[in-house]
């Protein structure tokens, strides 16, 4: 890595990762990560608009995310009193993973501070490659600080989950491989967390290209990132709030912020319902699963939050550890966004004869009845009707809404609310 500054002037993005430090990063990876695929999207560039799609698909890399790329660069580095006494981090999941399966590959012992908010699936793959996991914190930012405590009590070599820059370095080796596969890249959309994946792949890009563009997506409910380019100085959030755990920092640190504001060309925002319909698509349309935080770049490019007209253009998935029940509910909540499935409470008399009734009207609509529920009565139902909600599958708003309106002109039958009316 560069030399340290011996002034105190701030960090410049070469005083910290240069591609040359990326080129040897990729070097120490070699035959220990995925060289992961390139998948071109025609659904994706139609509807965007852009001439070419490719999704650089990082959910497909050991431990499920770009993140073990970093951790082993870094862990590979350390010296042998360090590896000895053993290291730790603080993550929201794909991190610990990263760190955790560098620590099983490298004979090191590992310790992950996770946040509350930390899926069970990912805390439980952290433990199957061998770590001890300490849950400690509300957000993000409190395990962090606990984890920085514990380095200190028991003399651990803390593994900073993005503003270092060996991580940053090995980071960036997905840049490389996006040049490889995408020689005529024009954008690339990128999540920010911490702001480690973008600014390595930034620092490959730029050098190889200063016109390629390099584009940060957040949530809205963590977006800190465009604010600290704006004010030229690092923004903190003083909380978070977005279903993306994986990018719900509230902030960038010293390193990360002088390789963003250097170069990286623009943050945009997404809503939790724009990542959830991206995780929709990319299950249908790209037959991948990825979490919220790894489809938030599909988000801004479907959303329109960036102007792609005719470019080629690059969207990193950068992780897929969702469990089951998660990515069910976040496809059931992008389908209902893109208007593909309408819940409602009914009033059925006759129960249960009613429900051939009911079961033969969806039928005849060409609709597929993916919920039936008898639902607790309450004052407002009539002693001689049964509540009952459903989820219905259509092709669309209006195919939903025919369903809706014919079961409501059945008798026995009336719909008391539904989502498609709100």
């Amino acid at each position: 890595m560069n030399s340290e500054r011996t002034d105190d002037r701030p960090p410049a993005a070469d005083d910290i990762v240069t591609v040359a430090d990326v080129r040897e990063a990729d070097e120490r990876l070699d035959e220990v990560v995925h060289r992961t695929p390139l998948d071109r999207s025609t659904t994706f560039a139609e509807r965007s608009g852009a001439a070419s799609v490719g999704l650089k698909l990082e959910n497909m890399q050991r431990t499920g995310s770009f993140k073990s790329r970093g951790a082993y660069n870094t862990m590979a580095q350390l010296p042998p009193a360090e590896r000895e006494r053993g290291v730790i981090a603080s993550s929201a999941g794909n991190h610990a993973q990263g760190v955790a399966f560098a620590g099983g590959l490298l004979d090191i012992d590992t310790t992950i501070v996770v946040p509350e908010v930390t899926p069970s699936s990912k805390i439980e793959a952290t433990r199957g490659y061998g770590a001890d996991v300490v849950v400690e914190g509300d957000i993000y930012e409190r395990s962090y600080e606990h984890a920085l405590s514990l380095a200190d009590e028991k003399d651990l070599t803390f593994v900073h989950p993005f503003d270092d820059e060996a991580i940053i370095a090995g980071q960036g080796t997905v840049g490389l491989e996006l040049l490889e596969q995408y020689p005529e890249l024009d954008t690339v959309l990128v999540s920010i967390g911490g702001g480690g994946l973008i600014s390595g792949i930034a620092t490959v890009l730029k050098a190889h290209d200063p016109d390629i563009r390099v584009v940060g997506v957040q949530p809205e409910g963590a977006f800190h990132a465009k604010p600290s380019l704006e004010r030229d100085e690092i923004h903190e959030l003083p909380d978070v709030d977005t279903v993306a755990e994986g990018i719900a920092d509230t902030r960038l640190l010293e390193k990360t912020f002088a390789v963003v504001r250097e170069r990286v060309d623009d943050v945009v925002s997404v809503t939790d319902r724009e990542m959830s319909v991206a995780v929709t698509l990319l299950a249908e349309r790209a037959k991948t699963v990825a979490e919220t935080a790894g489809a938030a770049p599909l988000a801004a490019l479907c959303s329109g939050a960036v102007d792609v007209a005719d470019e080629h253009v690059a969207v990193v998935v950068s992780g897929g550890n969702v469990n089951l029940a998660e990515h069910a509910e976040l496809t059931r909540t992008g389908r209902m966004e893109l208007g593909r499935y309408a819940e409602a409470n009914l009033s059925v008399a006759d129960w249960p004869s009613g429900l051939e009734t009911l079961t033969d009207t969806v039928d005849s609509h060409g609709a597929e009845l993916e919920e039936l529920e008898r639902t607790r009565r309450t004052n407002a139902d009539e002693p001689n009707r049964t509540p009952v909600k459903i989820g219905v599958t259509g092709s669309g708003p209006e195919q939903l809404s025919s369903v809706l309106m014919a079961l409501d002109h059945r008798n026995g039958i009336a719909v008391v609310s539904d989502s498609l009316d709100g």
